[in-house]
């Protein structure tokens, strides 16, 4: 359901997306320092921007490292970590176990579940260290089920809970910032929820798997209607932002929120488009 909060790469500078790179394998190496080789490839584009979020907000130093991986393993790379790089990749962790588990039980296909697997032992750990944050997720695939098993034609129902489960993410903890953090993520988990739906609302046509927006999937407008949902969900979660006193980065993060995230509903509506002139 993940990697639709992403760049612009066309309209970022070199330098940013540099040190964006830089934040995206700071996080990759916590992973790997913290939870071993195989939850690297979970890795999702969403929580790294988090990790620059909170390292805006909280203006934690950060450290500048390089090193060599798989992807570049003949010239070392820039990485950029800090507590929230870390935050980051333990979020990742939790919310890619519990999603696995989702996507082995919509599916049963091995692969979901032999990396939810590998991935057990530092869930248990990490539901002991982040309880709130665990029991949110917990609590949002309950629902979710739910919502599933009802084969609820609510177009906000699920959305709504899936916002509810990453404001918790996005609110490291109960402090002056808490309101704000909690409502950007709010925002940014509905608009995942929709985005992701939009995107697959073909495939579940055929696989007979929950999608809230079957009701309206034949709607002359459909892509439109998509398309004005998303846009508010984003407009709130950028004027959630922009009470932040956030310098660091913010460049960065206003490409994606402002940028990034269009430029990825721009792909899913051409390719769907593309895949209708076709049939």
């Amino acid at each position: 359901m993940f990697g639709y909060v992403t760049t612009n790469m066309e309209e970022m500078k070199i330098k940013d997306y540099r040190i964006y790179h830089g934040f995206y394998c700071g996080v990759c190496q916590d992973l790997k320092e913290d939870h071993g080789q195989t939850s690297r490839v979970t890795l999702t584009y969403d929580v790294t921007f988090l990790g620059i979020l909170l390292t805006g907000l909280y203006e934690t130093e950060t450290k500048r490292e390089e090193h060599f991986c798989a992807m570049h393993p003949f010239k070392k790379h820039l990485c950029l970590r800090n507590q929230w790089t870390a935050y980051a990749a333990d979020m990742n962790v939790l919310l890619s176990y519990y999603n696995l588990l989702d996507d082995w039980e919509d599916e049963k296909k091995p692969v979901p579940l032999i990396l939810a697997s590998a991935l057990k032992k530092d869930v248990k750990r990490l539901k002991e260290r982040y309880p709130r944050q665990a029991r949110a997720i917990e609590t949002y695939l309950q629902k979710l089920k739910a919502c599933e098993q009802e084969a609820s034609t609510d177009l906000d129902r699920a959305a709504a809970d899936t916002g509810e489960m990453l404001g918790e993410i996005y609110v490291w903890k109960e402090d002056v910032w808490a309101d704000t953090m909690r409502k950007i993520g709010c925002a940014m988990g509905r608009f995942i929820y929709r985005m992701d739906a939009y995107e697959d609302i073909e495939k579940d046509a055929v696989s007979g798997n929950y999608n809230p927006f079957m009701t309206i999937k034949d709607h002359e407008n459909f892509d439109s209607e998509c398309q004005n949902m998303l846009m508010m969900q984003m407009a709130e979660c950028c004027r959630a932002f922009e009470r932040l006193p956030i310098v660091q980065d913010a460049g960065i993060l206003r490409n994606i929120l402002y940028s990034g995230v269009w430029a990825k509903f721009a792909s899913v509506y051409n390719k769907r488009n593309k895949a209708g002139e076709n049939e």
